[in-house]
């Protein structure tokens, strides 16, 4: 993927928790930023990238991009950065059932990341990024929160979005097939050998 890569698998989330809620991607639910931000009073859901780490068991490996039809050649990245984006995803604070209502909406979220944990498709230049609950410590998610000390906490999920890669501007370049060329033998190439 290119540098667009974080923003397209967070837009990619984002359309899926908008039709969890409204069957429709492209209603605006969701606030995709920080838990103070004014426009996150007005959503359902809140959708925070928090922490953006190299995943360190790709970190080395040549990013292999398959071609788009059957039978184009792969491209080949190397140094391409593999990462790790991780989320946290709460209920939004609007006031229209309070937190019963809330917590059916973060149950819809989670039905519909569970059952479709797969990313991919055009809007992620074809590749596949997962989508999985992220077990994190009580310790963690309160570090989260810290970030955020005006606000007051609500059930909260943390998410790990895995492999999204970030390519560089160049593809390995193929190079032809070493070509060789037969040596010549006659009488002295044979005296040598004598």
């Amino acid at each position: 993927m290119d540098i667009a890569a974080i923003q397209n698998v967070t837009g990619a989330i984002k359309a899926r928790l908008n039709e969890a809620i409204l069957q429709s991607p492209t209603s605006d639910l969701v606030f995709v930023g920080p838990l103070h931000d004014d426009s996150a009073d007005d959503a359902f859901l809140v959708l925070f990238l928090y922490r953006v780490v190299p995943n360190a068991d790709l970190r080395n490996t040549p990013h292999v991009v398959p071609g788009l039809n059957v039978g184009d050649p792969a491209t080949t990245y190397d140094n391409a950065i593999p990462l790790d984006l991780y989320y946290i995803l709460t209920a939004g604070g609007r006031q229209d059932g309070g937190e019963f209502e809330s917590l059916l909406r973060l149950g819809r979220a989670i039905r519909a990341l569970n059952d479709q944990p797969i990313f991919s498709g055009t809007a992620l230049d074809n590749e596949t990024v997962r989508l999985t609950m992220y077990p994190g410590t009580s310790d963690e998610l309160s570090r989260v929160w810290a970030l955020f000390p005006d606000q007051n906490y609500r059930t909260s999920l943390l998410y790990l979005a895995s492999p999204v890669w970030i390519d560089p501007v160049a593809a390995r370049v193929t190079a032809p097939p070493v070509v060789t060329t037969p040596h010549r033998v006659g009488p002295a190439a044979l005296r040598r050998r004598a």
